[in-house]
Order: structure tokens, then sequence, then C-alpha cells
């Protein structure tokens, strides 16, 4: 069965008769395949919906395969049953986990078997064996939080670990940093569960020569025993190809190990045994710098030398970076992100243990000793070593950007020599790559010779300059003795390059291998044997463009720049990157995600704000890339009709516009960006849905409703009829409705209120007055929440600021951000609000008068979408850079005048607190500083990292609400709910107020009513 949608973009095309009648063709064909399916899948799902396979058509690589379905198989049985029905029916099968593969190691035609949705189970740890049982779709971090409380870890960690499966890891034989001290996957598989590809299940594992569970192949290997002894295992990273070498009597005849990294071409697995290492004592960081990445690469032979493993002194990770992806990374997250390095452009990351202290600082002093690094530092266990591990973690997806913002591809990510030919190495491939004209930002596991690098190659039209570059890197690598890759396996990137690397003699014995297990190539066609080509199924070359918004609308008479696409820019901006405007589209700005999954990262264990509807969903679907592989194909125009598709719609539905995306996603996708652009696009010129008028219209209302506010809340606190305004207004009934205040803050302070008890106080400043007293003046900003509703927040602020010095000016006229309008995809609307913003609050930015911003999804607008939408405007980035937060404008004095005379902050140590960050405030303005002022006042808080679940109007409309409190379950609630009696709950975001006390009772305060309470 093979969907059209695989055909080369240069085949021949049916005519539209034959088209149509094909495609219902294989349609049928889906169908049949999912009913027969559906009689075994009970319990699990079955899907071949053209969202769903769009969803699962891309992973983290080139590579864009579309199945036929996708399959969700609920237990083990249903796993196995499933694969026996896909092999009478001969429909190929792609096992997935993570969908992290750069290689595309996990996209296929016929049927993607989706395994961490369901089998995701670490099944026993056995302490005294130290060996621990999961299934395929157990992620390797809750592994390694599932033994740690034994003392006990997995050795190979790669950086996806927190959203990387087991099963994957085993298909590619993974390594990680630590793979110097405990080997890759295969150095630490005990025994495999698998189904082959003739429905044979067995144990598979070592010690036994006669392999009697695969017929034949005992004599494969006693025939060819010269041939894998000189041709397969000769350095530590070669992973190219299938691993025979285990399979050699003198390495314990161990199919377990062999089976690792086959790519699901040979098994499938079911159940993995493995074995567990003891967690290290005093871990220490090296840092080492050097000249250039050669010259550090020189030096990896004398390291690995210092010391043994045995003994407990030689280096766990010897790691690789280059001065300009640690710039990238300083650039993209803040100069703080990076802590202060030894001289060089190029660094190792060396780590190494101890049995105390003592016994580690030593070991790093001999590795000091023992390099030629023109500079040095150690650091124990803390903040600067985790730091320096993050810029390596971060690696994968901030090296998707060239220095000079070029967007860079995988495909030669993954290469590996020898340790001591890796200086060589790295300088032929550096004049490989100016040979060509391009450029990448490497880094990688120096220790094992392993280097990752992504390459602005042209990939925009075809794929002709990828072949001819990765068969010239073939060959170098191939020189130098080295493998095509070290640790994410072959995939459609490189297997049909491995006669490169190995002899014809060879490659006949890998084919010879899968046919044993697979004689039918069933088992992820396309990879290792019989591949398909480098260059066929490319995701990009079938992208075509799409008009931006500003050629959209300059039909209308108005030139406005694409909203989505500024905010892709604006982030690769920061990062150092730089843009022409004017040649991208919607097309290159979606295909920034390029799949390396930080959005699926077990956020609710370890911590984060990313994707909080997937955190409560667990579906590809509600996560950032799933979005992103649904846009891209909807722009592509391939399987999804466009931007106005239905399953666009269910795409973007639970996305709570959150923007954690676009700070903690390494690529810089802003989903909130692209659902603000797609709803502008869709309801351009069309009637919307009711909850766009009621709530993206929301300051429009509170502003009518004021005069009569204390009538409205009298007859919405009838709760019949509350419940029947919530329903017609596209909301749903188990909603609160919001109470509005009887005298909003701007009457109250018209009307000289915020001069009872702050003496001294002026109120009407304008832009080009020098401040009474030589107090230097602050412009509050009062938004629509704040005013309307929780105008005690502002009335907190006026006395906070003038008690710490500050003259507050509050302007007369009305400055709304247009939130509600962006939220809703309301662009044309948001930006005539914007524009009447700037005209009342540019003046003061243009004069320097910092302006403080109290709701902080209001803030992040000042801060972040207006310059999206008003990229040319002066007053706008006057306005951005002169917007601060409370705490920001209190404890960052090089960034706002400071008023002569000094002040204290209130003692807060009788404070004990649950403190929400808002999502917007996490991702747009960073809560560093508000956290600073908490603790140096001597408050004692717990910080929440996750989303409340309201986001503003996502939990209030119909639909949502099942979702929103599920959200608030991942960090939220379960906060609350722990909490002592005597704990506040602190929350500057009017949504986190209102959700903690519509699911939890719990009334919260904004920062500067606490402050203003101890004053």
């Amino acid at each position: 069965m093979t969907s059209t949608e695989n055909q080369s973009p240069d085949a021949p095309r049916p005519r539209a008769g034959e088209a149509n009648e094909a495609e219902r063709a294989a349609a049928a064909a889906r169908e049949a395949v999912a009913q027969a399916l559906r009689t075994v899948v009970v319990t699990g799902a079955v899907e071949t919906g053209a969202r769903r396979r769009a969803e699962y058509a891309t992973d983290a690589s080139n590579y864009r395969v579309v199945p036929d379905l996708v399959v969700f198989p609920a237990t083990e049985d249903e796993f196995v049953a499933a694969l026996d029905v896909l092999r009478e029916l001969k429909v190929p099968v792609t096992a997935r986990g993570a969908g992290t593969s750069v290689a595309g190691n996990a996209v296929g035609p016929g049927a993607v078997i989706d395994l961490s949705r369901h089998l995701h189970r670490v099944v026993s740890v056995d302490v005294d064996a130290r060996t621990a049982v999961v299934q395929p779709g157990a992620v390797m971090s809750t592994l390694q939080k599932a033994a740690a409380g034994h003392g006990l870890r997995f050795g190979p960690d790669p950086s996806t670990q927190n959203r990387a499966t087991l099963g994957g890891m085993i298909g590619n034989n993974a390594c990680g940093p630590h793979a110097v001290a405990y080997g890759r996957t295969a150095d630490n598989v005990v025994a495999l569960d698998v189904v082959d590809g003739r429905g044979r299940r067995f144990l598979a594992g070592a010690g036994d020569p006669e392999f009697p569970q695969v017929p034949g192949l005992k004599e494969l290997v006693r025939d060819n025993l010269a041939l894998i002894r000189t041709q397969f295992g000769r350095f530590g990273r070669q992973v190219s190809g299938y691993s025979l070498e285990h399979l050699l009597p003198e390495n314990g005849s161990d199919l377990a190990k062999a089976l690792v990294g086959t790519e699901g071409t040979c098994v499938t697995v079911i159940g993995a045994t493995l074995r567990l290492v003891p967690l290290p004592q005093q871990p220490t960081l090296v840092v080492l710098g050097y000249a250039d990445m050669p010259s550090a690469a020189d030096d990896v032979p004398a390291l690995l030398a210092v010391g043994s493993q045995e003994a407990g002194t030689a280096a766990l990770a010897i790691e690789g970076l280059d001065a300009r992806l640690v710039d990238v990374v300083r650039k993209a997250r803040g100069a703080d992100a990076v802590p202060p390095l030894p001289d060089g452009a190029g660094w190792l990351m060396i780590e190494v243990a101890g049995a105390t202290p003592e016994d580690a600082v030593r070991n790093a002093e001999a590795v000091v000793a023992a390099s030629s690094a023109v500079a040095s530092q150690i650091h124990a266990a803390g903040p600067e070593a985790t730091k320096m591990w993050q810029i390596r973690a971060d690696g994968a997806g901030l090296a998707g950007r060239t220095p000079a913002g070029e967007q860079a591809w995988p495909g030669w990510e993954d290469s590996a020599v020898p340790p001591e030919k890796l200086g060589a190495y790295l300088r032929d491939l550096d004049a490989l790559m100016g040979r060509y004209g391009v450029d990448g930002l490497p880094y990688g596991h120096f220790g094992d010779g392993c280097v990752h690098l992504r390459i602005d190659l042209p990939l925009e039209a075809s794929g002709s300059v990828l072949r001819t570059f990765m068969t010239e890197a073939a060959e170098l690598v191939a020189r130098y003795g080295g493998s095509l890759s070290g640790e994410h396996g072959d995939g459609r990137a490189r297997s049909e390059l491995l006669p490169l690397m190995y002899s014809p003699e060879a490659i006949a014995l890998l084919e010879r291998f899968k046919a044993l297990f697979d004689p039918d190539d069933v088992l992820n066609p396309g990879v290792v044997v019989h591949p398909a080509a480098v260059d066929a199924d490319l995701r990009r070359p079938q992208a075509r463009p799409t008009p931006s918004r500003q050629r959209i609308d300059a039909r209308d008479g108005g030139a406005r720049s694409s909203g989505a696409l500024r905010g892709i820019e604006k982030v690769a901006g920061h990062a150092g990157f730089s843009f022409q405007h004017d040649h991208h589209d919607l097309t290159t700005a979606v295909h920034r995600c390029v799949g390396v999954g930080k959005c699926r990262a077990d956020n609710h264990a370890g911590g984060g704000f990313m994707c909080p509807s997937y955190q409560a969903t667990k579906d590809e679907k509600d996560v950032t890339r799933g979005r992103a592989r649904v846009l891209q194909d909807a722009v592509n125009g391939k399987l999804i009709g466009g931007l106005n598709a239905v399953e666009v719609r269910q795409s973007l539905d639970l996305c709570l516009s959150c923007k954690a995306c676009s700070a903690d996603c390494p690529a810089g996708v802003d989903m909130a960006q692209f659902k603000s652009e797609v709803l502008h696009r869709t309801y351009k010129g069309r009637v919307r849905p009711v909850d766009h008028y009621v709530l993206g219209w929301l300051p429009r209302w509170t502003r009518l409703i004021g005069p009569f506010a204390p009538l409205v809340n009298k007859v919405l606190g009838v709760r019949a009829i509350a419940k029947a305004v919530l329903w017609l207004g596209g909301m749903d009934p188990r909603r609160q409705m919001m109470t509005f205040a009887e005298v909003p803050f701007h009457t109250w302070w018209k009307r000289g209120g915020a001069t009872h008890g702050v003496p001294g106080l002026s109120h009407r400043q304008e832009p080009g007055r020098p401040a009474p007293q030589g107090n230097p003046r602050v412009v509050l900003w009062t938004d629509s929440f704040s005013d309307a509703m929780a105008p005690s927040v502002p009335k907190a602020a006026v006395k906070v600021l003038t008690a710490a010095g500050y003259d507050v000016v509050v302007p007369d006229q009305e400055a709304c951000c247009g939130l509600t309008w962006i939220s809703t995809g309301q662009l044309d609307g948001a930006r005539r609000r914007l524009a009447n913003l700037l005209s009342v609050l540019g003046p003061y930015a243009v004069n320097g008068v910092p302006i403080l911003g109290l709701e902080p999804s209001c803030t992040a607008v000042l801060r972040s979408d207006l310059l999206d939408l008003f990229p040319d405007d002066p007053r706008a980035a006057a306005v951005a850079a002169a917007t601060r937060t409370v705490a920001e404008l209190l404890t960052e004095p090089e960034t706002a005048p400071r008023p002569e005379t000094g002040w204290t902050m209130p003692d807060l140590s009788d404070l004990k607190a649950v403190v929400q960050p808002h999502c917007h405030h996490h991702s747009v303005m960073g809560y560093q500083a508000d956290e600073k002022l908490l603790r140096d006042g001597g408050a004692s808080i717990e910080v929440l990292a996750g989303c409340c679940g309201l986001a503003g109007n996502f939990g209030m409309q119909k639909g949502h609400y099942d979702v929103s409190v599920a959200v608030a379950e991942n960090a939220l609630l379960p906060a609350l709910r722990a909490a002592d009696e005597g704990t506040e709950y602190l929350a500057d975001g009017y949504s986190c107020r209102t959700q903690a006390v519509q699911l939890a009772g719990v009334e919260g305060k904004a920062l500067v009513e606490v402050i203003a309470e101890r004053l």
C-alpha cells in the first residue's frame, strides 16, 4: 500500500480525474487496513485522518514521508497483534518513539506505530542485579528518575533525554556525552524482547553462538568471521550499518547488542532489559579553552589517557563547543545564560568524579595538567556547571541557524572518526564547507570523535547540493576510517552512502543479515538495506511559498507585516540572526521547526512551561512540533487543504497561546504568533465565532459596563443568568463570570483618590516636563484588566512606586494594547489599538520615561507583539525598550532612572507563598527579577514551573474547560492543595488569579499588593 503523497515531485502527475480516482482507491485501502487493525487494537487507536498523518509524516530530519495510518497500541498484546495483522497484509511498519530521529529513521510509508502514547512504563528496577526492564516508549529521563532513588542510572544520556524514548535509543544506538565512561546503548543492553519481520517473537541475549532463535545466523557469522573482524567495530562510534561485531564469539555472541542500532529494520522491540551503573560521586566540570575547535580536538587523546575508568579517575565526558555556538546561546538566552569562560574560541567540557570533593578536584587538576589548553576553569556541581551543560543541551536546536541567520539542516550532523584523527578531520571538513560556501556550528562528543553539525545547504528548491556535499563528506570521513553516523543512525539521510564506507562484500553481508529477520522488507523500508536516495522525499523542496500577510493585506489597501513571520524573525534576531523581511513567507516561518521535540519534554516532572496542553493530553496534536507539522503541510498544499482546513483548526484549537515556545523552544518557534496569523487569515472578512466578539472585544465591553458595574455584577451574580450568558457568549457554563470594579482605577485616579494617604503625589505630568523635587518619573500604564477588574493592583503600584521615590504619571487617555484582539487573530483591530497606544505612550518613551506594566500578558505585548506589528515605527522600539515590570524597575538600576533618596524593600520574611509566574511573563520578560526581589526580601517561596491553564480567553471558551483544568493539575492545583495554612498565593496575571479562585477557592495577590501591605 503506497500513498500518492510519497511520489517524487519530479514524477509525472496523473490527470485530475485519475488523481481523484487514485486517491479514492488509496483512501479505501487505508480504511480497509485500519478496520482490520481495529479488530485487535481495541483499547488504543488506529487513525487515518489527514491531520494525524501530517503530524507523523516528519521526524526531526529533512524528510517527509506520509504514512497511510498511525497506530497507538495500548498494551503489549495489542502491539504484537497489530504487527501480525500488518505483516499478513504486507503493510510496511515504522516503530516510533518521540520522533526526534534526525536522520529520517522514524518516518515511513504504510503504518507508523507510536509507542510513546501508552507503552511508556519502567516495568521494574532490580537493584541487586543493577538492571531495569522497560517498555519501548519509556522516556529515558523517566528511567533515570526511577533508578536515581537507588543510587543508579542508565549510562548513555543524549541531550534529548527528557523526551527521547528508550526504544528509539535502542533503534539508533544512542550515546550522549557520558558514552566515554559508560559506552553506547548497545553496551548497556542485557536482553531484548522482539518480534521480527517473519512474525517470530523471541528473547535476544548473549552467550549462545548457535543463535537458535534465528535459523541461518550461525552460518552467516561462521562464514564471514574475517569480514566482520576487519570491517565492523573498528572504533567505538562506528554506528553506521549494522554492528555485526557483537556476533563474534570473542564478543560473547551477543544477538541483543547486534540488534541495537538496526533502526527497526530487522526487529521491533517489545521490551528491553537494560544495565544500570552507579551514579557518579562529586561530578566536577573542567572547562578548557583553545585557540579553535580543531586545536581542542587535537588535545582529546591526551585527556583520554588521564586516569582510568576502573579507578574512577578518568573523564566521564569530553564535549566540544565552538565560540560561535556559545555566542548564539548568549544572544538567544541572554548574557546570564553563559557563565564566564576561559579564553579561547573553542572549548572542551570534561566531567570527572571522585569519592570526595577533594578527590574530584585532584582528578580535575590532573586533566588540566595533561592538557595544552590556553586557559582553564574548574566548576563543582552547581549553577555554573548547569549553565554549561545547558549550552550543550540547547545546541541541537540553536545550531539550526547559522550566525548569518540561514536555516541549517541535518544530514551530515553525526559523523565520527577515531578520536586521534578528530582535529585533522575537522580541518578538512571546514575546508570542504568552504568550497561549497556553506556554514554551520560544530559541537559534539569529542571524547568519542563524534561531531554534530547542521549546515545551511540550500534545500528550498532541490536536494542536488545536499547530494553532492554529502557524497564528498562521506568520502572524507571514510578516508579517516570513520563512520557516517556516530549515534543517530543512517536513516534516510545516509544509508545510500554506506558503500562509500564499506566494501561490496560488507554491504552484501548487511543485506543477508536483514533477510534472515525481514525477507519481505516490511520493517522500516528504505533504511540501511535497499536504501532510499539521499535526496528523495525531502520536506523543504516540496514546500511552496505562500504570500505573506503583507502582500495579502496590500490588496485591501493596507500593507501590514506578518505577525507570525515577524515573531520568527524577532526571535532569530535576538539570537544574532538577520532576515530580509520582504523575501520570507509563512512557509519559511513554519519550517523553522526542525523537530528536536523539546516541546514534548516531561515538563511536569522536570519543570517547564512549554506546551501545557500537551502536558495534559500527551497527544502529538497538542504539541508545538505537531502543530508546526500540520501548518507545514497546510502551506505546502500537499495533504491538508490550506490554512482554512478543519485539520488546522483542530491542531490549533488547544494551543493556549502561552508563548512559552517562543522562549523555551531551541529553534524559537512562536506558535502563539502562528495561531494569531492563521486566525487572522481564516476569518478575514468573515463572521467569526461569537467568543471572538465577546472575549476578543473584552476591553470594549468593560468600558461600556463601567458606569453600570454594580447592576451588571448583581444580575450576573444570579447563577442561572450567568450560565446563560456564558453559553450564549461561546464560553463554558461551568465557568464563573468575572466581577467588574464598581470604581475603575482610572476613575479613582481622576477623582484624586491617589493623593489620599500618598502626600505630595503629582498625577498630571506632561511627557516633556521635569518631575517635581527632582524625583524620576515613571508612567503607570494601566491595562484593561487591572483598570476594570482588579484596580487594587494599580492602587498598590502607586503606593509602592511613590514610596520608592518615583513621581507617578497616569495618562488621561485610553491606551489599550489589543491583547485580546491579538489572541483571537483580529490583527487589524489590534493594530488600530496599538497605533493609539503609541500616540499616548510614545512621547513618554522617546523622552526616556520608563513605562510600568502590571498585567504580564499586556506588558508582553508592548515588549514583543508591538514590535512585530509595527516593525518600522521608532516609537514602537522606544516603547518596547522603556517598558518595565515592577521588579525590573526596583532591581535593575541600570535600566531606569533611580531616585536620589535610597529606598529599602520592606521585610518580607513573614511571607510564605506559592508563586505562579504568568506564561507571558516567563516567555517575554523572564521571571528572574521578580524571584530575586522576593528572595532578597526574605520571602519563602515556591515558584511554579507551568501554566495555570486559564491563559486568557482559552480556558473560558467552550470545549476547553477540561483541558484547562488538566493543565492546572500539572502544577498549580497540587501546589495549592499542599500549601500550609498561612501560605499566600502570588500571581501577577489576572487569569492566573481567576483560575485559582474558580478551581481551588484561593484568592491571589499581585506582587505589588504584597509589597504595599508591608510598607
